[in-house]
């Protein structure tokens, strides 16, 4: 008798589960769940959308382009714009020349502003504050001041129409960021990692590079990941100091391509979407690092 009690209250439990038994609750779905959804979907729309319009532009022709009645697909598939960029333009010459400099600074700059940042945000010395409120003067400063003595600079060392020129005063917005970033990130980590390894044997040097630096990672990472993409995309020094089409970044080239009332839109869109490629590949690289750089300081090894 009690074996059979025992069956049939296994059987109600495993109908329960199965969805035959009656009365099963289900979970209700709150208003706030439903906004916070349809915000959600809002906000992938309002993100995706003009990267899509972007990539499906530089397919159309220049004819469907300025018809009456825009399409959101190309009618007639054409790759028309990227033949010209290719071909008939530098666009490739200069997307070279801004790699180069984008890649120069932003190694440069992290190499230079990690130790300032580790110095303001674990150190105590005589002006450290004045130090700190410099770097974030020079991070708020307005890079359009810096315009014209910067190119007096320039002039003076004959790096006038080159990238290394670029390379000489991008710093100069690079640095403070980078700095000023990164000050929290290693504010945040536990000194007790760093006198650990200090009762051990290890020195200041050591210690900043061998237990701090592999914690701050996802941090240095991003800012060097953001401050890759400020030098990739710089436009207004980039105009000012280079007239050479050797020397020319792709900002300027792409300037280049609008004249006359009626833009060529297909190759602009073409051209952005070329642009964003390196910045998507450098994000696909440094992205195992930002999510496994956290736990990476605290291996002793």
């Amino acid at each position: 008798m009690i074996k059979l009690q025992q069956k049939q209250a296994r059987g109600k439990a495993w109908n329960k589960t199965k969805g035959y038994g009656k009365n099963i609750p289900r979970k209700k779905i709150r208003m706030p769940e439903i906004i916070g959804r349809i915000y959600i979907v809002i906000s992938l729309f309002a993100a995706l959308f003009p990267v899509y319009w972007m990539i499906n532009t530089s397919f159309k022709t220049e004819y469907e382009i300025y018809a009456k009645t825009p399409t959101l697909y190309p009618h007639a598939f054409s790759l028309e714009a990227y033949r010209y960029l290719l071909k008939e333009t530098n666009f490739m010459h200069s997307m070279r020349n801004s790699l180069i400099v984008a890649v120069v600074v932003s190694v440069f700059s992290i190499v230079i502003a990690y130790p300032v940042a580790y110095t303001l945000a674990r150190l105590s010395f005589r002006g450290r504050k004045v130090f700190s409120k410099s770097v974030l003067f020079m991070y708020l400063l307005p890079t359009s001041v810096l315009y014209i003595p910067l190119y007096m600079l320039l002039a003076k060392l004959h790096l006038t129409n080159t990238i290394w020129g670029l390379v000489v005063i991008y710093p100069t917005f690079t640095l403070p960021y980078i700095s000023w970033i990164l000050i929290p990130h290693i504010a945040d980590i536990s000194r007790e990692l760093e006198e650990a390894a200090e009762v051990d044997g290890c020195t200041k040097l050591q210690t900043m590079y061998r237990i701090v630096f592999p914690l701050a990672l996802p941090g240095i990472i991003s800012t060097t990941i953001f401050t890759f993409a400020m030098c990739w995309g710089e436009y207004l020094y980039a105009l000012v100091n280079l007239t050479s089409l050797d020397a020319q970044t792709f900002p300027v080239v792409i300037s280049g391509l609008i004249f006359g009332d009626m833009p060529p839109w297909n190759q602009l869109m073409a051209a952005a979407v070329l642009a964003g490629i390196p910045i998507i590949i450098v994000y696909t690289l440094a992205s195992g690092t930002l999510v496994g750089g956290k736990t990476a300081g605290g291996v002793k090894g």
